[in-house]
């Protein structure tokens, strides 16, 4: 069986964001990541400095514990990170695929991987300026190759001011075929720091206003639910 570096896997809970929003979904959050994105609100399965606290899990071992949580209840599974896509993760899904379960992975698109082929659902998250990464274009198409049998392949952008906007519509106008989710971002990342309802609302007010100011109206544009419901607990 594969070797996989595991965060945290947990739920069943709902998915907060993007084309799944609101769906019933187990989470395997793996750890390791090739970005360092400003505003990342998952460090813990980012940073090295936390490798002690991610598990060495075979995919055995890791669909033992969506059983588990799931409690052999066909729902989606969400790979997230991090970048699920550093690793393999072709045996989990037929081993999930054989059992009625369905398969979803949210990647910034910087690794391309075979399995892609075999999601259900892929979304690919390139980062805007404002996380103070750069995309890589070329990689981000060979995503989109591996993608080929995919049921679904969307792309989700956080927009965190009028650069990330601009830069969001530049990125749509490149991929008009990819069916696009909007959110606005979460500025406060920390934990232990509770979130504040009405900012997040009016972040998303503001992004709504502009879309329909621009009559722009290929995007959805979504809430981070999650953020809403939990603030950024960890595990929900």
């Amino acid at each position: 069986m594969t070797q996989l570096r595991i965060a945290e896997i947990f739920g069943p809970t709902i998915q907060g964001e993007g084309a799944l929003i609101g769906e019933p979904t187990v989470f395997v959050r793996t750890g390791g990541c090739d970005y360092r994105c400003s505003w990342c609100d998952s460090m813990h399965a980012v940073d090295p400095v936390y490798r002690h606290t991610w598990a060495a899990m075979d995919s055995g071992a890791v669909w033992a514990e969506v059983l588990r949580l799931s409690k052999r209840n066909p729902l989606t599974v969400s790979l997230s990170g991090g970048n699920p896509a550093i690793q393999d993760f072709t045996q989990l899904i037929a081993l999930g695929h054989a059992a009625g379960y369905r398969f979803a992975c949210e990647t910034q698109g910087s690794i391309a991987k075979p399995w892609f082929g075999d999601l259900d659902t892929l979304v690919l998250s390139p980062k805007p300026p404002s996380s103070g990464e750069l995309v890589d274009w070329d990689a981000f198409d060979d995503c989109l190759l591996k993608a080929k049998g995919a049921c679904s392949t969307v792309m989700k952008i956080v927009i965190f001011d009028e650069t990330d906007y601009a830069w969001a519509r530049m990125a749509a106008d490149k991929y008009p075929e990819l069916p696009l989710f909007l959110q606005p971002g979460n500025v406060e990342v920390d934990p232990d720091v509770a979130v504040d309802p009405q900012v997040l609302a009016d972040k998303l007010l503001w992004l709504v206003d502009k879309t329909m100011h621009d009559r722009w109206f290929a995007p959805r544009v979504l809430p981070q639910l999650h953020v809403l419901l939990w603030g950024n607990k960890r595990g929900v």
